[in-house]
């Protein structure tokens, strides 16, 4: 009894396996991208924003 030739399988798993990837790390980068840069870019800017306004009362005050 011969065994049926297995056909398009490799085909199909690659394409599952590509669209997998490409879903699972389009995802992770949306979560790193706003789940810790963008919070962490925003602290930096307010604490540049706070030194520069204590910059621009100590020449108002001087």
């Amino acid at each position: 009894m011969p065994i049926a030739p297995i056909t398009g399988k490799l085909r199909k798993r690659f394409f599952i396996d590509l669209s997998c990837a490409f879903g699972l790390g389009i995802a992770a980068g949306y979560a790193y991208w706003y789940g810790s840069h963008l919070p962490a870019l925003e602290k930096q800017e307010n604490y540049y924003v706070k030194l520069e306004r204590e910059k621009v009362q100590q020449a108002q005050s001087a």
